[in-house]
């Protein structure tokens, strides 16, 4: 009797593999550009933001819905993108607090998100019925695609971890969908979705949702369509947790943008896609200012995908379109919205969308290609092949002839490992010959990064990302510090020891921006130092008092020889900058309270947190009076008077002002700040966590009971190969 022997499963060793093929590929831009991670909005916002972040975690501040020392950038609630609902989030702010050099800490985080980009795309791949070696090769290239490199991970961190949860939920929606799967897990994928408060990663879901949906129905699966409803209205009560505070606060703020329009910026043209391929390739699309070129290969996809299609099994999409139909539906909405406009709400610059279009183009080619390519027809495919490889090599030099060495490498290694690509799988070396689909996204990134080592298209900030080393750079000064310039970009300042009232925003408060001059990276104009030192109409109070600010910094390029004002001294002085600081103390020191009228005097200020602060005060009967306090009036404030509510107002600059009642003459005032939205949000996140354990329990009862097996719908990689590959 023959005794049969399992051989273990190979599935989780090739997932593992490529996971750690991707998070050693990930250090080649690192080892090229040690900056490279840590770039444009990056270096200013997400990483020093990551940071300071977690050092407020593991103080116990969760969640750290407001930073009132980041004033523009201190609603963290209502900026959303930082995810503060999202666990996987919060976990890396708490890693990155733990390193002093900023761009160590990206490229650990960075290779982190781009190895769980892949694992995804692998397991939507086979979920989808590609075997594991088509799968393996598009999940490595796809986090080395143009733009997911040189925007999403060098630059828009947030768009990053929002496109890394997506092929998460499609994989995990479709298992729901069929029954093969908890839609505990699906409902897991799309929450960390919609929480990392990047619209593009809500989008992203409702699109999946409905291509499955579109899949479910062509398949007459009722099962399927109430399973999906079900799911994606759990997902969709987290929605208000995460966007409720944005849209609250949008009253008192300005987004550059927003609307519908079309001016061209990064909106990518149709025949680009050819170019796919080409390592060298920068698009002909409008960038950032007068650029009418990009300076990086942002459309770039995978080097082997055009010259292989056709070698692919094209038949497939004839005998399995209907289980394929999420794939083409995800691909078509996506190109639709690639193509323009450029402005659509709350979405801008179309070529994100390109990211997910490749996604679902990388979905069709890894089944298409599974077995290996086909043999048949050898002389017409190789023509196809060379025109294949020439038309794209030309576009790419006809576009920038300057660079035609970079072009001729190009078609010099795609030339030769597609050759070799075919050469193995004639010999039927399956694993080798997916080993060169992966070498060459190595190889080709090696290339790529030698002739664009950082994304050119976005700003260049230069600034040491040692933070020891920012803290020594970093002028002497006290208390909270008011730039004139840009001495310390964006939120740099949380880091450095720098209390700035300059700050990276997605969203500026609309009128302190345009009192004090500054513009959502922080900066301020030269005429901002004029501003703030000119009287208010709070009883003639400069802003500089209503602010409580304490150091002045003044980039001595904008405003030279700057002399301080009464109340002031230089207390700093060098090539580059210049520092005021007040001669004399402010009052009360113990919170944000800047500023009581005349007739009302203060005995205690104390603010335990920043959402919270109480005043006690005294006043003579029939005078009414008013405090104004170092806060902006974001909305939600709530005022009360010994449990008497009063209303709050905005004051110069957008600051917060309450006006005291004259039947009073003393009394202990009250401020409490809720982000508008939260104790909805909070009840219907709650009602979904318990729906979605509930219903998954549910679920599982009833197969357990009624012991249904439901058959496997997606293709085994040996239905489709040859090889079994």
């Amino acid at each position: 009797m023959t005794t049969l022997v399992r051989r273990p499963a190979r599935g989780p060793l090739v997932a593992l593999g490529v996971c750690a093929a991707v998070v050693l590929i990930a250090q080649i831009p690192f080892l090229r550009n040690r900056l490279f991670y840590v770039w444009d909005d990056s270096a200013v916002q997400f990483l020093p933001t990551w940071h300071h972040l977690g050092d407020r975690l593991l103080d116990g501040d969760w969640p750290p819905l407001l930073d009132l020392d980041s004033w523009m950038g201190g609603n963290i609630a209502a900026e959303a993108l930082f995810g503060i609902w999202n666990p996987v989030n919060l976990a890396n702010y708490v890693l990155v607090s733990q390193f002093d050099d900023l761009a160590v800490a990206a490229v650990v985080v960075k290779s982190e998100f781009l190895a769980l980009l892949a694992l995804g795309a692998y397991l939507l791949c086979r979920e989808y019925g590609a075997g594991r070696g088509p799968a393996a090769a598009i999940a490595i290239a796809l986090p080395f695609s143009g733009f997911t490199l040189y925007y999403d991970a060098a630059t828009w961190a947030a768009g990053l971890m929002a496109f890394t949860w997506l092929p998460f939920t499609w994989w995990a929606a479709r298992r729901a969908a069929r029954g093969a799967g908890s839609p505990l897990w699906a409902f897991l994928f799309g929450a960390l979705a919609v929480t990392t408060g990047n619209p593009y990663g809500l989008l992203g879901v409702c699109v999946v949702m409905t291509a499955l949906l579109v899949e479910s129905w062509l398949k007459r699966d009722r099962g399927a369509l109430v399973r999906l409803f079900v799911v994606g209205g759990l997902v969709a009560l987290l929605v208000p947790l995460v966007y409720l505070p944005l849209l609250g606060s949008s009253a008192v703020t300005v987004r550059a943008g927003q609307g519908f329009a079309s001016d061209g910026v990064l909106m990518p043209r149709l025949s680009e896609l050819l170019n796919m391929s080409v390592i060298s390739h920068q698009p002909m699309i409008k960038g950032f200012g007068h650029s009418i070129r990009m300076l990086t290969p942002s459309v770039f996809f995978a080097w082997f995908v055009v010259p292989l299609l056709p070698w692919l099994h094209w038949g497939r999409i004839r005998a399995r379109w209907r289980p394929l139909t999420g794939a083409f539906v995800v691909a078509a909405l996506y190109l639709l919205l690639a193509l323009g406009p450029s402005n659509l709400w709350m979405f801008r610059f179309p070529l994100r969308h390109l990211e997910v279009v490749y996604l679902a183009f990388g979905v069709l080619f890894a089944v298409l290609l599974t077995g290996g390519p086909r043999m048949d027809h050898v002389r017409q495919r190789l023509a196809f092949t060379a025109v294949a490889l020439l038309l794209p090599a030309y576009l790419a030099f006809a576009a920038g002839s300057w660079q035609w060495r970079h072009h001729l490498i190009a078609l010099a290694l795609s030339a030769v490992g597609t050759s070799l690509v075919l050469w193995l799988a004639r010999r039927g070396r399956a694993v080798g010959m997916y080993g060169v689909l992966v070498v060459g996204v190595a190889a080709g990134l090696f290339a790529q990064t030698s002739w664009f080592p950082f994304n050119g298209d976005v700003a260049v900030h230069h600034y040491s990302r040692s933070i020891p080393e920012l803290k020594a750079q970093t002028p002497p000064h006290k208390g909270t510090t008011f730039p004139v310039g840009t001495a310390l970009p964006g939120n740099v300042g949380l880091v450095a020891g720098l209390s700035s009232v300059g700050s990276y925003t997605g969203m500026s408060f609309r009128d302190f921006s345009a009192a004090v001059c500054m513009v959502y990276h922080g900066g301020t104009c030269a005429g901002s130092f004029d501003r703030i030192f000119a009287p208010t109409t709070l009883d003639g109070r400069a802003l500089v008092d209503l602010i409580r600010v304490e150091s002045v910094v003044v980039e001595n390029a904008i405003r030279p020889d700057v002399q301080p004002p009464p109340g002031w001294r230089v207390s700093f002085r060098s090539a580059q900058e210049t520092v005021l600081s007040r001669e004399q103390p402010l009052p009360w020191p113990g919170g944000r309270l800047s500023h009581a009228t005349a007739g009302v005097r203060v005995s205690e200020d104390v603010a335990p947190d920043d959402r919270d602060e109480s005043v006690r005060f005294t006043k003579p009967r029939g005078q009414a009076g008013a405090l104004a306090f170092a806060r902006l009036a974001w909305p939600g404030y709530r005022a009360e008077l010994d449990g008497r509510e009063l209303t709050t107002r905005q004051g110069p600059a957008g600051l917060l002002v309450v006006d005291l009642p004259a039947d009073v003459d003393s009394g202990r005032l009250t401020l409490r700040w809720t982000p508008p939205g939260l104790p909805l949000g909070s009840a219907l996140a709650v009602l979904s966590l318990l729906c979605v354990v509930a219903y998954a329990a549910f679920t599982w009862r009833r197969t357990r009971r009624d012991r249904i097996e439901v058959p496997e719908e997606r293709p085994k990689a040996a239905e489709l190969s040859s090889t079994g590959v």
